[in-house]
């Protein structure tokens, strides 16, 4: 990594477009990137590194609005490094809520109030079951990296404004359009989903809801007819969806906004 890649924290936090730093290892593709990025008016490359100690490392001197993370660097170490992303954040806020004399005022403390990059994991595969996986650890926005220039630029412009965004082609089944599973589904359907949502497998549903893990079954079973969606990873990523918590885009009609 050279650090002419590099730019100084305080070019950066008054540069009007949002900086994004490739985590990737291929060569070419970071050109794609680059290129693709160098097109528009709003968004650009400002490093790019192949470890995920060095990224850390530049995300702590850059402060960038984005990484872009590929998926082969390994799906558990992708993980970690988000959740401590989203750690460190959650200290920051920690920090100004407790301490009221530290103001922005100041460079060090200017560095520190800056919002944390917003990490984009991609890869040459990507399953919903990896996808949920991701979101549910931090990640802000999941590719395909078969996706389009102008899916990567929505799903750049999306993060960066605060929103999730998700690649349409992730899902396996989409649910049935002449389905409203939140309206459709009985109360205890809906804690069910919600569960599965957060992750939690079907023993553990059982546990927390005080039902049998058979009974569980039977409550998917009804909740997948009635949604038109098989998987559990399908129907969390489904429910995130028709909430308002994640941005699919999609081929047929809008990208559905928060």
């Amino acid at each position: 990594m050279n650090d002419n890649n590099l730019i100084p924290f305080s070019q950066a936090s008054t540069a009007t477009h949002a900086t994004v730093l490739l985590c990737e290892t291929q060569p070419l593709t970071v050109e794609g990137v680059r290129s693709v990025l160098g097109a528009t008016s709003d968004l650009r490359v400002t490093g790019v590194c192949e470890s995920l100690a060095l990224c850390r490392e530049i995300s702590r001197r850059q402060r960038p609005d984005v990484v872009l993370i590929d998926k082969a660097l390994g799906m558990q170490a992708v993980m970690d490094w988000i959740q401590d992303l989203r750690l460190a954040e959650q200290d920051i806020t920690t920090l100004l809520n407790s301490n009221p004399a530290y103001s922005p005022i100041s460079a060090p403390i200017a560095s520190q109030t800056r919002p944390l990059p917003r990490a984009v994991v991609w890869g040459v595969s990507m399953t919903e079951a990896e996808a949920l996986r991701f979101l549910q650890a931090g990640a802000k926005g999941i590719l395909r990296k078969t996706t389009s220039p102008s899916n990567m630029l929505s799903c750049f412009r999306t993060v960066v404004g605060g929103k999730n965004w998700m690649e349409d082609s992730v899902f396996r089944d989409q649910p049935r359009e002449d389905r409203h599973p939140r309206s459709e589904l009985t109360p205890r359907e809906t804690q069910v989903m919600e569960l599965v949502e957060h992750g939690l497998k079907n023993r553990e549903i059982a546990r927390e809801l005080g039902i049998r893990p058979g009974t569980v079954k039977i409550h998917l079973k009804h909740i997948f007819e009635k949604t038109g969606v098989r998987g559990r990873y399908g129907l969390a990523l489904t429910g995130l969806r028709q909430k308002g918590i994640l941005t699919v885009d999609s081929r047929l009609q809008p990208a559905m906004a928060i």
